[in-house]
């Protein structure tokens, strides 16, 4: 199975402090490191760790960190073939602040901007050979649509992990396979106070609601909720959790696995992920996911 990615690739500049800091205060850190990132990179290597055949989509900047970034996907055996380089535009880059087990994110798009329909019609023949196409919300919501449209009308499913946080529109949620937001997203999209339970069966086996240590919620087609706890872990970094997450969920889920089966792998990857320092530094390979459920 082949799966491809369309999304933001950037290099993270992460801060460790004792604290995250509060409005207006100064801090002294204890590091800094610049390391490969970007919510699509980072679904991309986590797909890749696990045993995944990985194509990535999206663009870079004609700078050192451009270079650094292609590299890198490399080096993790995900194919950066199509990843073009945008001249005059400078990568994409966050800003990572990590501090009592917790992190904030600034994120400066950069190159992401430019991956728009022009550049998906450019390589719409690479993308629709893939099996799967996964998304997020870091690169332009109307080349989101554009391309869940036309996977949509290919029968390519797709994954749609929306974010940071935007709305979705319903023609989107209709045509998408799976939706997989956390619990501040799900309310963006479908408004504050609503029923879990209920929200989840108007959608069953496409809406994903990830709980962070709770875990994971969604409904089966029989209408039961289906909860999938969180392994507990010693958390030394959360950055990259949810890439981790959504990235082993493509992989088990187009494998062919159940819903419960690949959310419980999901859950373990995700979890592991937390235990090191970096998002793409943290994520887990295939021996250690598959030696972590044994032990389950």
């Amino acid at each position: 199975m082949k799966i491809g990615v369309v999304g933001s690739i950037n290099m993270d500049m992460t801060v460790t402090a004792p604290r995250i800091p509060n409005k207006g205060e100064t801090l002294i850190g204890d590091s800094v490191q610049y390391i490969p990132g970007g919510k699509g990179a980072n679904q991309a290597v986590a797909m890749a760790r696990l045993g995944a055949e990985v194509m990535m989509f999206g663009l870079v900047g004609a700078d050192s960190f451009g270079a650094e970034l292609i590299d890198n996907l490399k080096a993790n055996n995900v194919s950066a073939d199509y990843v073009k380089v945008q001249d005059g535009i400078s990568s994409g880059m966050a800003f990572i602040t990590v501090g009592e087990q917790d992190n904030t994110i600034i994120v400066v798009p950069g190159a992401n901007a430019y991956v728009n329909r022009t550049y998906i019609d450019e390589i719409s023949e690479k993308l629709l050979r893939c099996d799967m196409v996964v998304l997020q919300h870091e690169i332009s919501l109307e080349t989101v649509e554009y391309v869940v449209s036309i996977c949509f009308d290919h029968g390519i499913r797709t994954i749609l992990n929306p974010a940071p946080a935007f709305p979705v529109s319903e023609a989107t949620i209709r045509k998408v396979t799976y939706l997989t937001p956390n619990e501040h997203e799900a309310a963006l999209i479908f408004g504050e106070n609503q029923d879990v339970a209920n929200l989840l069966k108007a959608y069953p086996e496409k809406l994903i609601i990830t709980q962070g240590e709770k875990g994971v919620i969604a409904a089966l087609k029989t209408g039961e909720i289906l909860r999938v706890p969180a392994r507990k872990a010693k958390v030394m970094d959360t950055t990259g959790a949810g890439d981790t997450l959504n990235g082993a969920f493509a992989v088990r889920i187009s494998k062919g696995d159940e819903l419960s089966d690949a959310l419980k792998y999901a859950n373990v990857a995700a979890s592991l992920s937390t235990e090191k320092f970096g998002a793409q530094g943290g994520m887990p390979e295939y021996e250690e996911v598959e030696q972590e459920i044994d032990i389950q």
